[in-house]
């Protein structure tokens, strides 16, 4: 590829229309308010009020799988109703009023409460808002749409825990007035989405009759996008949790104070790497890319199986962020490109539930070789998977240009 296409790659974000670039910043205010009490509230939970190391696991456990859950239900409403921006705003805004919840509890149960309201939230506002993008954004601009509105999301992830360490450094570690800081940038996000997004009007014409989650519906989104999601389930089976990359770095003696910049560096790269890398997708192959990202995750994985320095693990961690940036946008490029418009809301609430359980399935699986073979077993294991995955998209490319030259030849 050469330095013209790279360039024009760029110049894209020009092109990108406003809303998507609202809807990126909506992103963004939100993951900064949600990050600063997240990074926080696992302290808070057992050194203020008590709670076990358990009951901790549990509770994110819930609250995850609760917004997996959500995203279906929500992306088929949002087809079924022809109103996308509505679901979306609903879900931004519910997270929004569980935000003061957090600096007013007065125990662990309202606590529980808000966590499990703020990622019902997440997940009724996921679906929709890609959804909503992928109605926005022209298929020539796809790409770049969901790469910038990953960049803008990531930045807010990697913005969030740093203004809660600023914060808890000016309060002197106190969690309540930390906590009411981030409600302001939760209420910004929700105002945002409510009253400077516009839907497109085509949208309710497109709605469709049936509930979208019958078999028959389902039925509809076609084999070439139960084929994404078949890859990115596999892709999703050999990436777990960024925990790990968090008990690396403890692994190798990292002190606890410091021990977050490892999410920092692999966030920096993540936001850096997203937007041109789904802007590059609309210039040439999306799998291409979706390869090269495999091919960034194995490096990884390497890198971290067998460093136990500081170099390695900021370049694993590094790696790690890139792999991230060339196959997140590009999937939700994909899901749009593969699905039938009036039923997107769906296609991305089954991609995100599906996808979802791989992720928890392929953590405990990293959790279960970390107990037995330690940070080396963890992340060869995920190398494994990681080729098995590189095999198994070659073989289906091979069979899809197989399948091409024999329609050709009948053709002929």
């Amino acid at each position: 590829m050469g330095e013209e296409q790279a360039g024009s790659a760029w110049g894209t974000w020009k092109r990108v229309p406003g809303a998507v670039w609202t809807i990126g910043f909506v992103s963004l205010f939100m993951d900064v308010s949600s990050e600063m009490i997240h990074a926080l509230l696992p302290l808070y939970l057992v050194g203020t009020l008590g709670a076990s190391t358990l009951a901790v696991g549990v509770i994110e456990g819930i609250a995850e799988a609760t917004a997996s859950i959500t995203k279906v239900f929500s992306g088929a409403l949002s087809d079924w109703l022809g109103k996308r921006k509505l679901l979306a705003a609903f879900g931004y805004a519910l997270a929004a009023v569980t935000k003061p919840v957090f600096p007013l509890a007065p125990n662990i149960g309202w606590l529980v409460a808000a966590r499990f309201v703020d990622r019902i939230g997440k997940g009724i506002r996921g679906a929709p808002r890609d959804a909503l993008v992928a109605d926005i954004a022209s298929p020539e601009l796809r790409g770049a749409s969901f790469g910038l509105r990953q960049s803008l999301d990531t930045l807010g992830a990697l913005l969030g825990p740093l203004f809660a360490i600023l914060f808890m450094w000016l309060f002197a570690d106190n969690f309540t007035a930390v906590f009411w800081i981030a409600v302001a940038p939760a209420f910004l996000s929700a105002g945002l989405i409510m009253f400077a997004v516009r839907e497109p009007p085509n949208i309710a014409a497109r709605r469709t009759a049936r509930m979208p989650l019958r078999r028959a519906e389902l039925v509809r989104l076609g084999t070439a996008y139960w084929k994404i999601v078949a890859v990115a389930t596999a892709f999703t089976l050999a990436r777990f949790s960024e925990a790990f990359l968090v008990l690396k770095g403890q692994d190798i003696g990292l002190p606890i104070a410091f021990v977050p910049l490892v999410m920092v560096v692999m966030n920096v790269a993540y936001t850096l790497s997203a937007y041109p890398a789904g802007a590059l997708s609309d210039r040439m192959d999306r799998m291409t890319l979706l390869v090269a990202g495999l091919f960034l995750l194995l490096a990884a994985d390497l890198v971290l199986a067998f460093s136990s320095g500081l170099i390695g693990l900021a370049a694993g961690a590094t790696l790690w962020g890139l792999h991230m940036g060339f196959t997140q946008g590009l999937l939700s490029a994909l899901v749009a490109d593969t699905a039938p418009a009036e039923l997107r809301g769906t296609a991305f609430g089954m991609f995100n539930l599906i996808t979802g359980m791989a992720l928890l399935a392929a953590s405990m699986i990293a959790g279960g070789l970390w107990d037995l073979a330690g940070a080396e077993g963890t992340f060869l294991g995920g190398a494994v998977f990681t080729l098995c995955t590189l095999f198994g998209l070659a073989a289906l490319r091979t069979g899809q240009r197989g399948r091409r030259t024999e329609r050709r030849n009948d053709a002929g």
